[in-house]
This record gives C-alpha cells, sequence and structure tokens, in this order.
C-alpha cells in the first residue's frame, strides 16, 4: 500500500500548469454545478457519526495516499452518496446493504485498533494503519468480523476510488481535461491534444513506482 498524494489544485510537476477547472466556462450550466459542488459546495456530514467520519478519513487517506494537504474530500463526498442512498445499485450477497456495511465495517476497524493498539484506527501511526488494513487486504480467512475479506475491499476501494477520481483535483493531476459536452473535441488521436491540454513532463515515470515519497511525513 504505497503511492503519491494524488490530490493537488493543478497538474502539479507532471502536468505543469494544467487546471481543468481553466475550462469551467466551456461547459454547460448542469455540468458546471455538479463540478463546483465536489470542489466547494459539499454538504455538511449528514450519515457518519463523528466517530465514523474519522475512522472513514484515515481510511481513504491510507488508501489513497493522501498524506499532504489540499486532500480531495473523499469522506463528505462519500458521506453525502450514503446519506441519499446514491449506492452503486446491488451489493455482494454475502454483505448487507452499503450503508449497514460501512458503518459495521468501521466499526470493526475500530475494533481491531483498539485490541492491537488501545486506541482507535484514526489514532493510530501511519504504519500502524497500514498494517491493520494489510492485515485485511491479505487475509485468507473467509471471515473478517462476520464480513469476506475481498467484499470488504471491494466496497471500501469502489466508493473511495469513485469519489476520489471524479474531483478535478484528481483530474489535474492525470491530465484529464473534463467533461467534453458541449465544446466536444477536435484533435483526435493518439498524442493528439486541444489547445488546452497539457502534454505528461514525465511520461516514462511511473508515478506509483518511480517517483520518490517527499511527500511522506517522517516518523511514522
Amino acid at each position: 500500500m504505497s503511492g503519491l498524494n494524488l490530490a493537488s489544485e493543478d497538474g502539479g510537476d507532471r502536468f505543469p500548469g494544467f487546471d481543468v477547472l481553466d475550462q469551467r466556462e466551456h461547459w454547460d450550466a448542469a455540468t458546471r454545478s455538479a463540478v463546483d459542488g465536489r470542489v466547494s459546495l459539499l454538504p455538511a456530514m449528514r450519515f457518519f457519526s463523528v466517530a465514523e467520519e474519522a475512522a472513514a478519513t484515515a481510511l481513504f487517506d491510507q488508501l489513497l495516499y493522501q498524506r499532504t494537504e489540499p486532500k480531495v474530500p473523499v469522506t463528505r463526498m462519500v458521506d453525502s452518496r450514503l446519506a441519499e442512498q446514491e449506492t452503486d445499485g446491488w451489493h455482494y450477497d454475502t454483505m448487507p446493504p452499503d450503508d449497514v456495511a460501512w458503518r459495521r465495517t468501521l466499526a470493526a476497524l475500530d475494533d481491531d485498533a483498539q485490541a492491537r493498539h488501545g486506541r482507535p484506527f484514526c489514532e493510530c501511526s501511519w504504519k500502524e494503519q497500514t498494517d491493520l488494513l494489510t492485515a485485511v487486504h491479505d487475509s485468507k480467512a473467509d471471515e473478517w468480523h462476520g464480513f469476506p475479506p475481498t467484499a470488504v475491499w471491494s466496497l471500501w476501494t469502489r466508493y473511495a476510488c469513485t469519489a476520489f477520481y471524479s474531483h478535478p483535483w484528481a483530474w489535474n493531476e492525470i491530465g484529464f481535461a473534463g467533461p467534453a459536452y458541449p465544446r466536444g473535441y477536435k484533435n483526435i488521436g493518439v498524442d493528439k491534444r486541444e489547445p488546452f491540454e497539457v502534454a505528461d513532463a514525465k511520461p516514462t515515470e511511473d508515478p506509483i513506482m518511480d517517483a520518490p515519497m517527499k511527500d511522506a511525513p517522517s516518523g511514522q
């Protein structure tokens, strides 16, 4: 479980100077409103309790390797989905509905942290959190607190990635130019870019395997 902090207000050193929000005036009103809402207009927490919010935030930071600010507000985005019952429309038959599954798996994560370290998951060090999650990810057991570990991991990562990669800061980090409607694209083809797009400054570098962990706090 390693990687880079992908939350950035611009394209960083991979797509220098690129900010997808510079193109927002070219989007239709509905699209602009939806994307703006992911940046600054998210509602207050409505689903997670204070303890669940703390556990979920620590979990998402681990899954997405968000260790420095700014961070994509994944917890609030997932909270909003669950409060509105905006699920994926299905769940494993070995798991309860997603809203129940989230509450119970976050509680189980806190239980593991308390049993091993004497404190809730959110208060554990980064390495302690990593080890706790690795135990779930690598588990060969049929159950983890009554749930199949693979189904738990799927629940966590599906919601984490859906929220993260719907946010314009994540788009900046991967050079995604955002919605094409109604303007569309005129330069179609491999290595063809629109005037507002930016070339990858490090095309041969694997962002996970090759980049230094310079953003990681020391001592944890």
